[in-house]
């Protein structure tokens, strides 16, 4: 589908930010003719906000009744309306609802705090006030979930604008916005970092791992790392990477599924190196716990591999014991740095489905809590939540024992599913 620039006055063809071009249809005929409006879903993540605030911000416009929850992901507006003018329409949604007024980037995450809607811009920190007098600012207020809650639709919104500024570089990791991230607005610096995690410590990062890194790693042994540094040097030759690939232990071998044939042995040797690391640290100081986060993405970084999907599969299966549910939070910080895109995602499923099926199977009743505390973490999202929950798969594990892993939190995935129902249902009995 065709993409265009989320600013439409930069006509810049390798601005960064893109969106789907809105499509729409006309049905009906007469005073049942109505618009849908095809990919509303889509084009309102790509901009980190809730589907209804952009169909009630055109009903607004409009002068037309608009449908702002519909089951079927049919978004709907009375009367004919062409998608071009929809368009001209969502370029004005997209300057005073999403744009910061500072740098005029799109990274803003909304936050309602007495009575104002704040727009905290990832990019440059600064926060900025939406116009009040606008309809659709009353529509946000009324609607804006209950204090300490997020519905799901803006949990959505606010992560994808959290990983977009990762991918920048930029993420502050304070919901509140009372932080401010000195990060580069204009800058390209950090387009590759998702992949390659080479911008991971710019000075412009000012996450909370980021502090942490920042804050102690002039603390560890230097004459050690460079030691390491250069063993390393050593041990990647072609001939030690391929004597190292055929000593894997096959329950590491079945656990990453490597993309790339040609760097299949020196990654998978790096993947193993940083899980026999953690464990190995993990006996020195006498608990997981105690294996600092710091530490875990300095190693990886030193092994080339803290960008990497496969790299959540290693840690979902290292860096946590019996407690994992209570570890999750103290965790999350360096997961969420870590993880980021679905392939991530999915991949740090796939490393705690071995770890709950193979290595501690008594944990398999507490998969529901599990999931839950990642996804209210916001380290796994919902989309990558629901299918894995419903089908098992023979990827990192046996399919016999994917079953039983996967089939453990049905009372989580059903209330993923029905969540936002039963919502709408409590705030219509009060």
């Amino acid at each position: 589908m065709a993409s265009v620039n989320i600013r439409r006055d930069v006509a810049d063809p390798f601005y960064r930010y893109k969106m789907e071009r809105l499509q729409s249809k006309v049905e009906g005929k007469g005073n049942g003719i109505k618009t849908v409006v095809v990919n509303l879903s889509n084009v309102a993540q790509q901009l980190a906000r809730p589907p209804n605030y952009v169909i009630k911000y055109f009903g607004f416009e409009l002068g037309a009744q608009t449908n702002i929850d519909p089951k079927d992901d049919r978004w709907i507006i009375n009367g004919s309306h062409e998608a071009s003018k929809l368009q001209d329409y969502l370029d004005g949604f997209i300057n005073r609802f999403v744009l910061c007024k500072e740098c005029k980037n799109p990274e803003t995450v909304i936050n309602i705090k007495d009575g104002d809607i704040l727009m905290d811009c990832k990019a440059c920190g600064k926060i900025s006030t939406a116009d009040p007098r606008q309809k659709l600012s009353s529509f946000i207020l009324k609607n804006a979930p209950k204090k300490g809650k997020k519905d799901k639709s803006t949990k959505k919104a606010d992560r994808k604008a959290r990983k977009e500024a990762e991918r920048n570089g930029t993420f502050d990791d304070n919901e509140n916005g009372d932080g401010q991230s000195p990060g580069e607005s204009g800058s390209d610096h950090g387009a590759n970092g998702d992949e390659n995690g080479d911008d991971a410590l710019d000075a412009g990062s000012d996450d909370e791992l980021t502090r942490k890194i920042n804050a102690e790693a002039k603390e560890l042994n230097e004459p050690e790392i460079k030691e390491k540094e250069i063993e390393w040097s050593v041990d990647l030759s072609e001939e030690a990477v391929k004597a190292r690939a055929k000593a894997l232990p096959d329950d590491l071998k079945a656990s990453l599924v490597l993309e790339d044939a040609d760097e299949e042995n020196a990654e998978g040797s790096a993947y193993d190196a940083l899980g026999k690391w953690i464990d190995e640290k993990a006996k020195e100081e006498g608990s997981v716990t105690k294996v600092s986060d710091v530490e875990i993405y300095l190693k990886a970084k030193e092994l080339g591999i803290e960008g990497k999907h496969k790299t959540p599969a290693v840690l979902a299966q290292t860096i946590f014991d019996e407690n994992i549910v209570k570890q999750i939070e103290p965790r999350a910080a360096m997961l969420k740095k870590m993880i980021t895109s679905e392939k991530h995602e999915k991949a740090f499923l796939g490393g705690i489905e071995r770890f709950v099926g193979i290595d501690k199977p008594a944990l398999i009743p507490q998969v529901s809590p599990i999931l839950l505390q990642l996804y209210n973490e916001d380290i796994i999202s919902e989309e990558t939540l629901k299918p894995w929950g419903t089908k098992a798969s023979k990827k990192y594990v046996d399919l016999q024992t994917s079953r039983k892993v996967r089939k453990s939190p049905e009372t989580f995935i059903t209330w993923l599913e029905n969540a936002e129902s039963d919502d709408e249902e409590s705030e219509e009995d009060e």
